[in-house]
C-alpha cells in the first residue's frame, strides 16, 4: 500500500522512502539533502517524513543539473534556498 497522502492545501505527499525509489537515490541521499536543507520536510507522521512530491521532483533536477556543472552542495543550497 502506498504511504502518499495529501497535506491540507491538496499537495500530494510523498515518503522519503518513495523517493528512493522513485528518483533512484539512496536513503542516505534523502536523509542529506534534507539534513543540509536541500529537501524540505513538510510533515513527519512517527518515524515517516513526507515532502511535496512537487517540490521534490523540481528539486532534484535543478541538484542534478547544478552538481553535473560542478557545482557543489554549499552553492547548490545557495541557489535553491538563499542560505
Amino acid at each position: 500500500m502506498s504511504e502518499k497522502t495529501k497535506n491540507q492545501r491538496g499537495a500530494k505527499l510523498i515518503s522519503a522512502k518513495e523517493i528512493t525509489a522513485k528518483y533512484d537515490i539512496s536513503y542516505q541521499t534523502v536523509n542529506h539533502y534534507t539534513d543540509f536543507g536541500l529537501l524540505p520536510m513538510v510533515i513527519k507522521k512517527g518515524n515517516v517524513r513526507f515532502y511535496d512530491e512537487t517540490q521534490v521532483r523540481s528539486r532534484l533536477s535543478m541538484i542534478t543539473k547544478l552538481a553535473g556543472e560542478g557545482y557543489s552542495l554549499r552553492l547548490i543550497r545557495r541557489k535553491l534556498v538563499g542560505i
